[in-house]
Parts: structure tokens; sequence; C-alpha cells
């Protein structure tokens, strides 16, 4: 005989009695479906679970899991669970088994296999992220009865209560919250009988244990810590104060009575955007025309981590902001001259018509107070999210008779400049030179552009000189940071990403200018499609989007399925080749199937259950 450091007996006189009791409890199964009565055979808990689901209307033979594609798999619960998963891994790593976590309505969140074998097999059976384990849905079982009873529970071989379960052996132990004692979610050890020990319960029991222990150091730690720094600003401030951290939002009473529901939600989205920016959190943003706030956070640091930051909200008066937050005083400058130069007009947001994003009004009114007051401008953002276009823009509306002239890094050269350097002396009228991507200047393109704006500061000539370069690069060590001297103020463009509120008429603009005339529209399906995505080459991309979206229909309202594969994708990394091809295959079989999975798995040749977990990693939305 041999074991394992489970105990799991291989062979032994012990296994002619575990095979007669489960012989048992398959007849007692079998009498129960036919008439309804239990056997002493059964436990107490079994008995119990399979009059829930007979009484829920679980068919034993034909019954499938659901699916739910809404699962928070970046939650607390998750964040404080996988160390355990990891550890109880290793200490099982020789035994085929698969380890669950599931959310509060018994839904799988995550699922680590030892050995392929039992992944595959709990597959066919829908045991996988996204499927719901409830007892209402497929029956007893080690997941949803520990949430039927309350309980730690193990479901082994025929006392499940679905005939696909039968091979199976499941542990699952309650994972309650430990300042509420509700249940958040269950860990549970699957595996086939022939490989299950009891002491996988005293296992399962334990690891829920160290769960709910971290659960209880993050929120002690994350959660104190922010309310802590909330209630010190909140007692010794007169002003709004808001807190945001993870899922967390407190906000105080002078915060409700000042600001709108909708007013309010755009504070803490600001919040959550000063939390992941460089620099302290201080700004002024602009809640409605006329209508401005000063925001000045805090970060609230656990652990060499940021748990969350707790911002100070103040309503702006003319005047007011140089006396009551010396920080915001050029900022506060440079927008009401923006604002002044704009009172007839919405020039700088015209790009995109009326922007509701407070990110792109700011720039936008950023860059008419460089323009205004001749400052060369250095434009800084994302690759893609319409840095050129937008200053370019709003310099011919503050100089509607002048020009621009534009240089690319890339074409830096002796040859180029002589031809630059004969523009300015021969200017005539306001000119507005741009640099673009002066990130990517070599050592010698930095040294030929330090030379061409030291002799053109030395000119009266009418120019004004803007700069643009991806803010990815501000932190290197590049040639182009010794050309930073020569610029009096800088600007962030914000990615399409943030500016959600301006994405239906930024798509109906992109859209105009790709159309070539033709009467095209975007569907409010596919919106939500474009909505869904994250655009990391921003507009750019958005533009490809869209052009190829109208190869496949050239005319009348683009679809869903008309827009390419990656506009689908939600998911936070980077694909492969061969996944994007995978992920594409996806989407078109589900057009092709009319959103329906389960033709779409058959025509893509896998399980149902497989199908799911690569929508869920290819971050594929619903269609």
């Amino acid at each position: 005989m041999t074991s394992n450091h489970l105990g799991i007996h291989e062979k032994g006189p012990g296994m002619a009695d575990t095979a007669n009791r489960r012989l048992r409890i398959a007849a007692a199964r079998a009498n129960f479906l036919a008439d309804g009565r239990c056997s002493e055979d059964v436990s107490e808990i079994v008995s119990a679970s399979w009059r829930r689901s007979a009484s829920a209307g679980v068919d034993a033979g034909s019954h499938e899991a659901p699916f739910h594609d809404d699962l928070d798999v970046s939650s607390r619960l998750v964040r404080c669970s996988q160390p355990v998963i990891d550890r109880i891994s290793q200490e099982t790593a020789d035994i085929p088994l698969s380890i669950a976590l599931t959310d509060g309505r018994a839904r799988i969140l995550s699922r680590s296999d030892s050995d392929p074998t039992i992944g595959s097999l709990l597959d066919r059976v829908s045991f996988a992220p996204g499927f719901g384990y409830a007892e209402g849905g497929v029956g007893t079982n080690g997941v949803g009865t520990v949430f039927g009873s309350g309980q730690p529970v193990h479901i082994v071989g025929p006392e499940h209560f679905h005939d696909r379960l039968q091979p199976f052996a499941c542990t699952g132990a309650p994972i309650r919250n430990p300042l509420t004692g509700r249940i958040e979610g269950v860990l549970d050890i699957s595996c086939l009988t022939e490989h299950w020990s009891a002491l996988m319960h005293s296992l399962v029991r334990s690891a829920a244990h160290d769960i709910e222990r971290n659960l209880l150091l993050d929120r002690s730690q994350r959660t104190q810590a922010l309310f802590e720094m909330f209630v010190r600003l909140d007692a010794r401030s007169r002003s709004a104060v808001v807190a945001v951290g993870g899922t967390a939002v407190m906000s105080n009473a002078r915060t409700q009575s000042l600001f709108t529901p909708a007013e309010q939600l755009t504070i803490q989205e600001h919040a959550r955007y000063l939390l992941t920016h460089r620099g302290e959190p201080l700004d002024l943003i602009e809640l409605a025309p006329g209508r401005q706030v000063r925001l000045r956070g805090t970060r609230v640091i656990v652990g060499g981590e940021t748990a969350g930051v707790v911002v100070q909200v103040g309503l702006v008066a003319d005047g007011d902001v140089s006396a009551a937050m010396p920080g915001l005083a050029d900022i506060a400058d440079a927008e009401r001259r923006a604002s002044a130069r704009t009172a007839s007009t919405r020039g700088p947001i015209a790009l995109d018509g009326e922007s509701r994003s407070p990110l792109w009004v700011r720039a936008c009114q950023g860059i008419t107070a460089a323009l205004g007051a001749h400052e060369a401008l250095l434009v800084m953002g994302e690759t893609g999210c319409g840095k050129f276009s937008l200053v370019t823009e709003v310099y011919h509306q503050v100089n509607p008779g002048g020009r621009t002239l534009v240089i690319d890094a890339s074409d830096i050269s002796l040859d180029s400049y002589g031809g630059a350097e004969t523009a300015v002396q021969n200017m005539s009228l306001p000119t507005l030179l741009v640099f673009r991507n002066i990130d990517e200047l070599s050592t010698d393109g930095v040294e030929r552009l330090n030379s061409f704006l030291l002799t053109l500061a030395d000119t009266d000539q009418p120019a004004y000189v803007a700069a643009t370069l991806s803010d990815a690069n501000l932190d290197s060590d590049l040639p182009f940071r010794d050309l930073l001297t020569h610029f009096q103020r800088a600007v962030t463009v914000p990615p399409l990403r943030h500016r959600s509120e301006d994405l239906p008429e930024i798509v109906a603009r992109v859209l105009i200018g790709v159309a070539d005339g033709r009467s095209v529209g975007v569907s409010p399906a596919a919106m939500r499609v474009i909505s869904g995505y994250t655009w990391p080459r921003n507009i750019a991309q958005l533009e490809e989007a869209l052009r190829s979206a109208l190869l496949k229909r050239p005319v009348g309202e683009i679809k869903p399925e008309d827009l390419p594969g990656y506009c689908h994708h939600t998911a936070r990394r980077r694909l492969s080749g061969i996944e994007a091809v995978e992920r594409d295959a996806i989407v078109q079989a589900l057009h092709a199937a009319g959103g329906n999975r389960v033709q779409a798995a058959a025509a893509l040749g896998i399980a149902r259950s497989s199908l799911y977990r690569k929508l869920k990693s290819f971050g594929i939305t619903t269609i």
C-alpha cells in the first residue's frame, strides 16, 4: 500500500467498505429520485440538499450550469484568496485536483488545476470560471450546498444530485466576511472520487480561515486608513470631502448638498484619475460652464501601496483660487484667460463638439492660454490621442489668418532646418511651428533643434512654438530632455478612455471624416462595443476600426459584427498573435450563431466551458 501526505490510499482493505457505502448511497439516490424518500444511509446535510434541489426543479439528468459574464475577478476576495490558493496548490501538486473560488452567489471566479486531465473533465461539466453552481441550478454539490447548509461540506460521488457530477468528489468551505459573518464566497477542492480523502475537509476549512484573516487584515488596514484620513480632513475642513479607494466611496454632508449626483460622480472619477496620475493630487476642473471646482487630494498609503485618496472639493469664485489654494493659481489664471478668449465661441472644443470631459476642456483651455501669452508649449499625451490635431485647431481658432508649419522628429536634418529657417526669416503671417514627437529625436537631432530654437528666440518674427511628445517617455533619459528649457507651459491631452462622456460625438466626427460623404451611422449595440473597448492607440485606432467596419457595411448603420475583433476585447493584457487569431475566430463564430454560445462552441469544436473561459480570458464582450 502506498499513500501521499493527504492520506489518500491507492490500495487497501478500506477500499471495499468505501465502495459498498457508495453503492448504498447510489441506491438511496435512485430511490429518492423515484419516490422522494431519503434513506438513513444518507447524511442529513445531503438529504436536506436533495430535497432543496428537487423543490427547485433541478433535473438530475439534463440541467446545465448557467453562465454569468458580470463577475468581479479583481475583487478584494480574489486578491486576499490568491496567496492561500497558491500555497495549497504547491502543497497538493502531486494530487490530480482543482481548487476553485466562488463569489457570494456560487459563481466560480477562478480555478487552479494541478493536472490537465482533471481540468478537462471539469470543463465537460462546466465547473469553470463564470459558471454558477448554486443548488437551484445544478443540485447538490460542494459549492451550492455550502450556501444551502451554511457550513463546510464534502459531496462525494453519488451524493451529487446531478448525474454528470457522479465521478467527482467536492469539498467546500464558506469564506465569511470577518465583520458581518455573511458568506462572501466558497473555497472548493474537487477531484475524482478515487482520489478523495477526508483530510481534504480539514485542508479546505483551514484555507478558508486563512482567507478570512486576509480579508480582515486587508479591510482593517486599507479601509480603516482611508476612513481615518476622511474623518480627519472632514473634521478640520469646511469644504466638501470625498474619499475614493478600491470599491469604497465616502462623502460628507457638504458634498451631497453642494453637488448633484452627476457632479459627484464626475468628482469621484476625477479623484480616481488623480490617484493614478503623476505628481500631487491637485487639480481644477469644470463641472459645467462657469462652474469650476478645485480638488486637493491626499494619498493614503498602506504597506507601500496606495489605498485611496481623500480630496477636498471647493467651488471656485473669481479671484478665489490664489488665496485658497496657491498651487492652483497658474491653472486658474490660464483658464480665466482661455475663457475670456472663447466667450463667444466654443472653438477650443470644436474638434469633437461640445466636450463634457473636464480633462479635455482643460487641455483646450491650457493651449488657448499658452497661445494667448505667446508661450512655447509642450503638448503631452498618449500616442494617437489627438495632440497635434488639437493644438493646430486651437491655434487656428485663436489666429484665423495664421498658418502652421509642421516638422516631424524623423525629418529633422540640416536640409529641413535650412528650409525652416528660411520660412521663419520670410514670415509675414503669424505661424505656429509644431515639432512633432520630439521624444524620438536622436542626440544630433536634439542639438540641431536646440540651435534652431535659440536662433528663433533672438528674432522678432510672429512665430508660435509647440512640440508634442508621448508622456510615457517623461521618466526616461532620452536626449529630448535637454530641450525642455525652451518651453514655458505643458498641457496633457487625455486618452480616449478618459473621455467616455464625449465618445458618441467623437465617433460621429471620425465617421464623417472616413465615410467620404456616405450616409452612415453607428447602431446602439455597436456603440456599446466601442464604449467597452479601452482604445490603447486612441483616436488613430478608432479611425482604423471605423474604416474597417465600412469595408463590411459601406452605408447604413454599423453593427457590432462589422467592427474588428479587437473591439470586442476588454482584457487588460496584450494578446499573442495566435491568441488574436483565436479571438477573431470566436467573435466570428458568435456572430454567425446569432450570439448563441452553445452553437458557437459546436462550430468551433470546443467545449462550452472552454468557450466561456476563452471569452473571459480574451475579454470578449456579450455579442
